[in-house]
């Protein structure tokens, strides 16, 4: 900030920003100061020149402390502000376009011509209110509470205005909503189960993703976004894989061509081992075709999470009993299950191996609060050998236990 060293609004020696009062015409007196590009601020509505000089005490100390905000600054409209802020933000393509959308379809349609200094806290939780009664799920809502509340965190940061106005809730009615719902997660019979019908009804490739998930706990966008030189199976039945740094997860755009790009945080960086069942299942799948990503559709082509459960895993999770004659009758499974649901039963199966927490984590790609990576390093091998061996015996079980008729499973390869 310019600094200048005595009060004369015209001096050219700039140290110190000193404000100075000046009369109006109607009697009262107003403060003014130079801002930093040279043009001229003021601030009105002073009774007399006591009042204007107490402002410029307050003024000063403020800009000492680099707290001061011009209150021009605030009267910038937030039509005005978004789009820059929205340029300028840093952060993965799809929570951009995400971002984007809320600001275009709820924040300017509401705020758009609102002064960032005449947001308040209680304006907000009003909107916020009526959002919910549009009918907008709470995870929704929530999300457009955190989006625009990010934007004025910024604004805080630019000194446009002093402070964020969105203040945490810390009363208000109880909403059953509210409620975490609960995880669906599956036995490994049920994956199996889900698997064969993905197979009958939507090709093995399916079949062999599924129960990729189940036994791995990876994430769709690192199974999917898996490329053969990053999968490595050998000859003695012990394989795995690399969730890459850079290119280790699939994205998919609201608009534009999937991608690859990094995994959904620095942990998921991994390597991920496999128990002998899926080397071999997976070493039989890779013959079965030529794409350079290890898990393709039918057509062979690159998978999209919307299309594959649309197709492949909610007919066979929840069956297909509402349907008049299909071609292939599937029965419910598993109602509800998503594909993330599949990394939950693997986190659930480990629980119940008593498989350590630390091992947990770094098979997830999660983040321990505390550093006991480096004590688990010293036990890690026997730890993974037995998590294997836990996983290989859970499919053996599973295999034995399926309804489905030999001619019809796809997972002799795994035998």
């Amino acid at each position: 900030m310019d600094v200048r060293v005595d009060a004369d609004p015209h001096t050219t020696r700039k140290e110190f920003i000193v404000p100075w009062p000046e009369p109006v015409g109607d009697g009262t007196w107003r403060v003014r100061y130079r801002r930093d590009d040279g043009s001229k601020g003021a601030v009105p509505g002073f009774p007399d020149v006591k009042a204007a000089e107490a402002y410029i005490t307050d003024m000063e100390s403020e800009q000492r402390k680099g707290t001061w905000i011009d209150p021009a600054a605030g009267r910038i409209v937030v039509a005005e502000w978004a789009p820059d802020w929205l340029d300028a933000l840093d952060i993965d393509q799809r929570t951009e376009e995400n971002y984007r959308s809320i600001v275009r379809k709820h924040v300017v349609p509401r705020w758009g011509s609102t002064a960032f200094s005449d947001i308040t806290n209680l304006n907000v939780r009003k909107w916020e209110k009526h959002l919910r009664a549009s009918g907008l799920a709470k995870t929704t809502v929530d999300g457009i509470i955190k989006c625009f509340s990010l934007m004025l965190t910024d604004a805080a940061d630019e000194k446009i205005i002093a402070t964020n106005p969105i203040q945490a809730r810390r009363r208000g009615r109880r909403r059953r909503s509210q409620r975490t719902p609960r995880k669906i997660w599956a036995e490994p019979s049920e994956v199996l189960t889900i698997a064969d019908q993905i197979a009958q009804k939507y090709g093995p490739g399916g079949a062999v993703l599924a129960v990729t998930a189940g036994w791995t706990g990876a994430r769709w966008g690192e199974l999917v976004g898996l490329q053969r030189p990053n999968l490595h199976l050998f000859d003695d039945d012990t394989g795995q894989f690399l969730v890459d740094p850079d290119i280790g997860s699939l994205h998919e755009p609201n608009t534009g061509p999937l991608f690859l790009g990094p995994p959904k945080t620095e942990e998921s960086a991994r390597i991920i081992t496999l128990p002998p069942f899926l080397v071999r299942l997976l070493r039989t799948h890779l013959a079965s075709h030529s794409h350079r990503h290890v898990f393709v559709t039918p057509q062979n082509e690159l998978h999209r999470r919307s299309n594959f459960a649309r197709r492949a895993l909610r007919p066979a999770a929840d069956g297909n009993a509402h349907i008049a004659n299909p071609a292939i009758r599937l029965r419910a499974v598993k109602p509800g299950l998503t594909f993330h649901g599949l990394r939950h039963s693997h986190k659930t199966w480990m629980i119940d191996d008593g498989v350590p927490e630390i091992a947990q984590a770094l098979r997830l790609g999660h983040v321990l609060p505390d550093k006991v990576q480096e004590t688990y390093s010293h036990v890690a091998r026997a730890v993974e050998q037995r998590l294997l061996d836990a996983l290989q015996s859970r499919w053996e079980k599973a295999v034995a236990d399926s309804a489905a008729p030999p001619e019809r499973t796809i997972w002799r390869a795994a035998a």
